[in-house]
């Protein structure tokens, strides 16, 4: 690993050959952190774009001015702004968020790089949890490891368009762009191979990755994709955007005609806590109606992923995607009354399609039992739409699948199994930093340490591109083979079938086609809009 030539002035008296903390980027000089008791460096919250304020609220990002001397890159930066779901409506963050954080070992070789996206559905996260700092990742796979903080909320994904005035549809998307195009131009400095780059991420972090391999201007910027458990039936309509839009505006106390230059003035805490109170508002999500989500907008996303991968328009990349079994274990508990799950089911569905609905309801026995509701909310969310985007992905391009089904005797006792973001703990090989750490110390943790290095190893190999096939073969349209990773890992052909099928003839890419009553109470708002993008 080496500096650049030609050094400032403000570091000219430093001795920049034997200090590999020391990195020039394109915009300025950067000191990281040397962590010898971990094996790696660290450089954190160096800037890729200006803060989002102001009129750069709701706008395209900006790439960061350069700056003279050194930048300390030692601590953690700010989040983007988000609820902290505590006792009083503080919120965390600010707009001055769009930074990443550098991990690789403490060697000079050059390394591929995964660039990495956050869950937290849109609404919360960071680079920086815990769990996502990447130090056990970048060394036991032997990679430079960079992960992006970007706008969430209200601020980052939400398309503000049939408010008047000028907006971009998908801010969080732009970011994320703009972080991958800051990648291509400086993760030489730190080692990194700019032409052997992962794009990975989990839950919204998973939809991301999927998302911008639908962005024509991001094709060529990475070379292998990683999905885990993303929510790809989460995506706006023309109709849910414009829901939203009004809802934030009334929740704010603005007036119906409010400007998006209105929301520019407000401060940007409230903006938060007004996007965050009509979430849980009218219990829209009983019709799978998320408050935030990427959207299409004809140049930038012209349509919506599945329409693209259906399409041939995805990113020519090898992908490995995969969902854990128990996604929304939490479903089971929900309703007390079988009518009553049924009847939700039948709503969440016809939402979507409601000539579809009924084909897929009978797949799950109604779901009248509590297993079965579950089981309907999970692969609506994760697992259908995973298996078409594999699906249709394999016909031209390497694909891999996968299904988490491990989990503690503890969280099976509770009847939570393999549930959201389990499998985070094995893949970033850190059991301190899962949420649930409590139960997967419990017992024994032979099983736990033997999956932890089991998919290690296939994710190291993935990142750098070797042949995965001698001992997981790839997903293709005739066996559909899985691998299962358990405490004894296997491959099963077709998992689930009769649901799979079931899903086929199910439309999951326009929200709002069973909701008339929605569509005629905003139709008066999308007239001179044009038409909506062909997500069909």
């Amino acid at each position: 690993m080496s500096t650049q030539p030609g050094a400032d002035d403000a570091v000219e008296d430093l001795d920049v050959t034997d200090n590999p903390m020391l990195v020039r980027t394109r915009f300025g000089w950067v000191k990281g952190v040397d962590m010898p008791e971990l094996g790696v460096r660290s450089w954190r919250a160096i800037p890729y774009g200006q803060e989002t304020s102001g009129q750069r609220r709701f706008a395209s990002p900006v790439p960061v001015e350069p700056w003279e001397g050194v930048l300390e890159c030692s601590q953690y930066g700010s989040p983007a702004p988000q609820p902290t779901y505590s006792w009083t409506d503080r919120i965390a963050g600010d707009e001055d968020c769009l930074h990443l954080d550098i991990v690789r070992r403490a060697t000079d070789e050059k390394l591929p790089v995964v660039v990495y996206l956050h869950g937290g559905s849109f609404i919360m996260g960071a680079s920086h949890e815990p769990m996502l700092r990447g130090f056990h990742l970048a060394r036991t796979t032997n990679v430079v490891y960079v992960s992006v903080n970007f706008r969430l909320g209200a601020l980052g994904y939400l398309d503000l368009r049939s408010l008047s005035g000028d907006c971009t549809a998908n801010p969080a998307v732009e970011d994320q762009l703009l972080a991958l195009r800051w990648v291509r131009a400086n993760i030489a400095a730190f080692g990194g191979d700019p032409d052997n780059v992962t794009l990975m991420g989990e839950s919204a972090g998973g939809a991301a990755v999927l998302t911008l391999m639908s962005v024509p201007s991001a094709h060529g910027l990475f070379h292998r994709a990683l999905a885990q458990s993303p929510p790809m039936g989460v995506f706006h309509s023309r109709t849910q955007s414009t829901f939203w839009a009004r809802e934030l505006v009334s929740r704010l106390g603005l007036p119906r005609l409010a400007s998006v230059d209105d929301l520019r003035v407000e401060n940007f805490a409230d903006i938060v806590r007004a996007g965050q109170s009509m979430m849980w508002a009218g219990r829209e999500f009983l019709h799978l109606n998320t408050s935030y989500a990427p959207t299409a907008d004809e140049n930038f996303l012209p349509e919506h992923p599945l329409a693209a991968f259906a399409n041939g328009n995805q990113a020519q990349v090898p992908l490995l995607i995969g969902t854990n079994s128990d996604e929304a274990s939490f479903g089971k508990f929900v309703y007390q009354r079988q009518k009553k799950r049924s009847k939700a089911a039948h709503r969440l569905l016809r939402s979507f399609d409601p000539d579809g609905a009924p084909g897929v309801l009978a797949a799950y026995n109604d779901a009248t039992a509590r297993s079965d509701f579950a089981e309907l909310l999970a692969d609506a969310l994760f697992w259908a739409p995973a298996t078409a985007l594999a699906s249709r992905h394999s016909d031209n391009h390497p694909t891999w699948m996968y299904r988490y089904d491990f989990a503690p005797p503890a969280l099976r006792w509770v009847g939570l199994g393999a549930m959201h973001s389990l499998e985070l703990a094995n893949v970033f090989g850190d059991m301190d930093a899962s949420r649930v750490s409590f139960f997967t110390k419990l017992g024994d943790s032979t099983d736990m340490e033997r999956l932890t290095q089991e998919m290690q190893g296939f994710w190291g190999d993935f990142f750098h591109g070797k042949d995965l096939d001698s001992s997981w073969p790839r997903y293709d349209c005739d066996q559909r083979i899985t691998r299962i990773f358990d405490a004894e890992s296997s491959l099963e052909y077709d998992p689930k079938a009769e649901r799979r099928i079931a899903w086929e003839g199910y439309s999951m890419t326009e929200w709002g086609v069973g909701r008339p009553e929605i569509l005629e109470a905003l139709s008066f708002l999308t007239e001179g809009l044009g038409e909506p993008p062909n997500v069909q």
